[in-house]
């Protein structure tokens, strides 16, 4: 199965959207594994969002990112990655199609609700930046022969 990060991020921690992100996840069938609140700081910052440090839109994506708590998610999954971003919706909210996350719940490119890893490789190093080896929490799911082929797990 594969492991996907998930960072919802501060103005839905405000909008009180938690409970609704973690829910659509869940009813799709994927199985939460690690979840903690978590204060981002600007070292994180520049370390999570590294590929953007040179854009002149930066500094209001640390600001964004530190303005109020952020909910770290490990979602599992047969090709976690790829549901979760067709989930998730494209980055303007604006532009995202009714019935993803962003298309539901969002109107702008920046404060869009949520962070999704874009690659299983990238999944990897990020799930490490936020997460430890006592932080995940596997469990039985009982519901694999309802949600997967054989071939499938």
């Amino acid at each position: 199965m594969e492991r996907t990060l998930v960072i919802i991020k501060p103005g839905a921690v405000q909008r009180g959207l938690i409970g609704e992100v973690i829910s659509r996840f869940e009813k799709k069938g994927l199985k939460l594994v690690a979840m903690k609140m978590y204060s981002m700081t600007k070292e994180k910052c520049a370390e999570h969002y590294a590929h953007l440090l040179d854009r002149p839109f930066y500094p209001e994506v640390e600001a964004s990112m530190m303005r109020g708590p952020v909910v770290l998610c490990c979602w599992e999954g047969f090709e976690a990655v790829e549901v979760v971003r067709s989930m998730t919706g494209v980055t303007n909210s604006r532009k995202a199609a009714p019935g993803t996350i962003r298309g539901d719940f969002g109107m702008s490119g920046q404060e869009n609700i949520i962070h999704t890893s874009d690659s299983p490789e990238n999944a990897v190093v990020e799930l490490d930046r936020f997460f430890s080896k006592e932080d995940y929490f596997p469990h039985d799911n009982n519901n694999l022969d309802f949600l997967y082929a054989g071939h499938e797990r």
